[in-house]
This record gives C-alpha cells, structure tokens and sequence, in this order.
C-alpha cells in the first residue's frame, strides 16, 4: 500500500483535495471522464462496491486503519495520510468523516441498457439543489425504484453534498442523462413505459386515485423546484398525477413528494420486509 505522510501541501497528488470544486473535478483532463469525491468511509464502501476506481484516498491518521482494509484491491492507490488541522488547511473544511477518496468517475449506460428490466423509474427535470437530488435517490434505493433518468440541465448525482444527503445510494441506485424530451419521451413510450408527470394541473388525477391501478411500467417524472415541471415534461406525459394537499398547501418539496409518491406507487415484490426508521 502506497501511505504517504502528508508533509508538504504541494504535492501533485493532493491537487484533487485542494479546494476544488466539483466543477473543476468534472473537468479534471486526465482521467478523461473527470473524478467525482466520496466523502467518509461508507460512502467510500459504496463505490468501491459499485466497481468504481479510486485515484487516490485522502484520511486522517486516526482513521487510517479503517480505510486500509476497503483498498486491498488496490495496491497502488496512494494514501495520503495528514493530521486534522493539516487536511483542513489544504481542503478548505473540517473533514469530520475521517476520509476522502478521489474517484473515476464510470462512463454513464444507454438509457436503453438502463430501463431494459425496469417497473418503476424516476426522472428528474431540471433539478438543481443538490440536496433534493441526494434525497430522491435516498427514497428511489428505499422504496424500490429500479434506475433514476436526469434532464441534460439537471444537478449532478455525484456532486459531493448529492452523495452524501443520499448516504452513498447514488452509488448504488444505476442512472444517466436522458436526451431532450423531443427524443427522451418517444425512447420511453417505445420501451413501454408511462408516463406520469408529478404536477399541479386542472386536469390530474390524485395520486390515490392513480395508484389504486397503476402502470405495469411506470416513470414517474419530478421537476423543478421553483417552477415545477416545463411544458415539454407536462407534455410529453401520459398523466398528470398530484398529491391532494390540505390547509392551503398546493405543494411539497420535491424530495418529500418523491418519497410519497414511490411509496404510493411501489411495487409490492420490491419490499425486503424490513422496517426501516427515519435518520
């Protein structure tokens, strides 16, 4: 194992840690595909176990005995190994969770590959707070969604506050980037799915009404969430599906209305008979 003791902060190989943003890491020319950064030893389990590859592992000294087991795989991954105060000065932020790893990031599938087996999907148009995209990717690998399709404007899935806000299940749940609607809606409908769009309109069904017999083939299709859904969404779907709200509430956070939704519309054999609680 490749341990290295961090005594100097300009160190070629910590320039992935050194206050860069997850933009400048998507840009990153070499590897061609970019790097993404899993943040804690979890998350880092997560990918690994996903058959991303990890570039380098960046951990504090005290938890260095937990990462070495994950990387036994990966001989001639570096560590980079530095006390508290020394990594904070060099990432910008406390790194509480112990480790960092600099990641691959895999070539996203085909949208076709991706639905081939699917029931339920979820699409995402146009997202751009990470924090609701890490929390439906939580409710899609809870409640059992099989893939999660993203707007080409939609916020990345492996921006760091995404991976962490979803506990490393987008690393666990597969998903890609959808064309525009023009093409995304008639390669859905050709694969056999319907479409349900998740919006307020004159014309929707309850979500009751509409899980009482849902799709066998269902994607469910979140927007925005100042706007909600564009035109084109509203268009290019089946139904219009809303949740009946009481108190002169018309809406909910996307998040939130995601994990209702997929509950409502799950399908039975995905549940593992686990009761699991809020954390």
């Amino acid at each position: 194992m490749q341990i290295v003791h961090i005594t100097d902060l300009d160190l070629p190989g910590l320039a992935d840690y050194a206050r860069l943003t997850d933009v400048a890491l998507r840009r990153v020319a070499e590897p061609a595909g970019g790097l993404y950064i899993a943040e804690s030893s979890k998350v880092i389990v997560r990918a690994l176990a996903a058959g991303h590859r990890p570039r380098s592992v960046l951990v504090q000294e005290q938890w260095l005995p937990d990462v070495l087991p994950l990387l036994a795989e990966w001989p001639d991954v570096p560590v980079y190994v530095g006390e508290s105060a020394v990594l904070e000065k060099l990432t910008g932020y406390n790194l509480h969770r112990g480790a960092l790893a600099a990641m691959h990031r895999p070539p996203l599938a085909a949208v076709a590959d991706l639905i081939r087996d699917a029931r339920r999907i979820v699409i995402l148009e146009d997202i751009v707070d990470h924090t609701n995209v890490g929390a439906i990717f939580r409710s899609v690998a809870g409640l059992g969604a099989d893939a999660v399709l993203i707007t080409p404007r939609c916020a990345d899935p492996l921006y760091r506050r995404s991976v962490r806000v979803s506990m490393g299940t987008v690393l666990q749940v597969p998903w890609t980037r959808l064309p525009e609607w023009g093409d995304a809606g008639p390669l859905l409908r050709d694969a056999g799915f319907h479409l349900a769009a998740l919006a307020l309109s004159d014309d929707a069904v309850s979500l009751d009404r509409f899980a009482a017999d849902p799709p066998e083939r269902l994607a469910l299709i979140l927007g925005t969430e100042g706007d909600g859904l564009s035109a084109l969404a509203i268009s290019a779907a089946d139904t219009v599906v809303t949740i009946p709200m009481l108190r002169g509430v018309d809406s909910l956070n996307v998040a939130s209305a995601s994990a209702v939704a997929l509950y409502a519309l799950r399908v039975p054999a995905a549940a593992d008979g686990r009761i699991d609680g809020c954390r």
